[in-house]
């Protein structure tokens, strides 16, 4: 389980990382990138997704609010994405101002 959590996550911040600042972008590549991170994520149990749900809200957040501008509120790529985060949005792709476990 440690282990498909880990390739989860890093796949997540892989794609908050590739979309960050982007002007354009490969709408094909993200369309199987994020089925491919729906797809993991609804395979994890309910309990480990409830463990890192607030990071996952921020990181998949910040990779959203990068993508609104270029996509629109109602592209598929949005509309998967926000099918997995549960809390509220960050205010920017710049928003990193949430601590993280261990700076706590």
């Amino acid at each position: 389980m440690y282990l498909e959590v880990y390739e989860f996550a890093a796949s997540a911040g892989a794609f908050e990382g590739y979309v960050y600042g982007k002007k354009e972008i490969d709408a094909a590549i993200l369309n199987r990138w994020s089925d491919n991170l729906v797809s993991a994520y609804y395979h994890l149990p309910e309990e480990v997704r409830e463990s890192f749900q607030h990071a996952l809200d921020g990181t998949l957040g910040r990779a959203l609010r990068s993508l609104l501008p270029l996509l629109g509120e109602n592209h598929e790529i949005i509309t998967k994405l926000k099918s997995i985060i549960k809390g509220e949005l960050p205010q920017s792709a710049n928003d990193f101002e949430k601590k993280k476990w261990f700076q706590k």
